[in-house]
């Protein structure tokens, strides 16, 4: 099986903050949101908030939003009409039946996006419909939720923009790091 991450891998940039982005233009009281919002990508990006910090810090937040807000579904779909064009062309270059994306990004974020690139299989952060989140999809996360939804496959070819998949990368026969449009292995 190939595994892609999405954000910076497949898709040129962070969905989940253009997303944010895209929506400050519907909800201007977003907009003070926006330095905690950059700040909290970095320490991410440089590996320095784990996923209780993170579900903490602005879980209930990033909840009580998703909650209170029925719309956003299909504000979704608005927004990957918009987005498409990010989509990295190497992937459809090398794209398989048997796929599988692994993202940070919330589930039905990839369902949407997914569908419209013929990928069946998906894994991603979970946001229940009362603004719980019981799943955050990064690090080791991912490692835990692949297993439990694969647990008998071997991931063939793993390609990531990031170290912050390092423990995906040690379950894969073959990693590849994705920087911009090229692609260089590392395992």
């Amino acid at each position: 099986m190939n595994v892609y991450d999405f954000d910076n891998t497949i898709y040129d940039g962070e969905s989940v903050i253009d997303f944010f982005l895209f929506y400050c233009k519907k909800d201007k009281s977003l907009l003070r949101y926006i330095p905690a919002v950059f700040f909290a990508l970095l320490k991410y990006k440089a590996g320095k908030v784990t996923i209780e910090q993170a579900l903490s810090r602005y879980g209930k937040a990033v909840g009580e939003y998703y909650k209170n807000n029925a719309q956003i579904n299909e504000d979704m779909k608005v927004f990957w009409d918009e987005h498409m064009h990010k989509i990295k062309p190497f992937y459809k270059e090398i794209q398989s039946d048997d796929d599988l994306i692994i993202s940070g990004s919330p589930e039905f974020s990839l369902e949407i996006i997914c569908k419209r690139l013929g990928i069946k299989k998906y894994i991603g952060s979970i946001i229940e419909k009362d603004g719980s989140i019981p799943r955050l999809c990064i690090r080791e996360a991912k490692v835990k939720a692949f297993f439990e939804e694969y647990p008998d496959t071997e991931i063939e070819n793993f390609y990531t923009d990031s170290i912050n998949d390092t423990p995906l990368i040690e379950i894969s026969k073959n990693a590849y790091l994705v920087k911009g449009n090229k692609i260089t292995k590392i395992k």
